[in-house]
């Protein structure tokens, strides 16, 4: 007799971020525009954490950052990053993935807001020394990002197609 353990499943919303180190858990973002999802996991432990940001660069709204660091690039990665290092996981043995910024067919002039969220991000990234070992960017399609903590896959689903990055 097999008995299949429960998952459970945590939604991260917009400008928020979330860590576990439950290999039972599920962790999902939805509706991933122009806006960055950035797993970060730990293969060792099991431990990781999915960033669903908005905005490339806190610098023009610093208090908004204070509240809310999830909401920027900038803030969101370094604010993972340090969860997932207090929870125990080690910053070497990270695996990053990103999806999402997307083009909107909606964006006014040119913003780009897309392009500069995957820019900031990896621009953090290299000064955390931390390499991308996969991601789904770009496009003009809306993603939902999945962090498997029990095997440490990442899939993006997006047009009724679900593939691992």
């Amino acid at each position: 007799m097999s008995t299949v353990e429960a998952i459970t499943k945590k939604i991260v919303k917009i400008s928020d971020v979330i860590v576990s180190q439950d290999p039972k858990e599920v962790i999902v973002t939805y509706s991933l525009g122009s806006c960055l999802g950035l797993t970060a996991y730990d293969p060792t432990t099991q431990m990781g954490g999915l960033l669903h940001c908005m905005l490339p660069a806190s610098k023009k709204n610093k208090e908004k950052a204070k509240v809310s660091p999830a909401m920027f690039v900038d803030t969101g990665v370094v604010l993972l990053l340090q969860q997932l290092i207090e929870l125990g996981a080690k910053k070497s043995n990270l695996e990053i993935r990103i999806a999402g910024c997307a083009s909107s067919l909606q964006q006014v002039g040119n913003i780009k807001i897309g392009e500069r969220n995957h820019t900031v991000a990896r621009k953090i990234l290299w000064k955390n020394d931390l390499m991308i070992a996969g991601e789904d960017v770009g496009g003009t399609q809306p993603r939902t990002m999945i962090l498997e903590l029990g095997t440490g896959k990442t899939l993006i689903q997006s047009c009724g197609e679900t593939r691992e990055i």
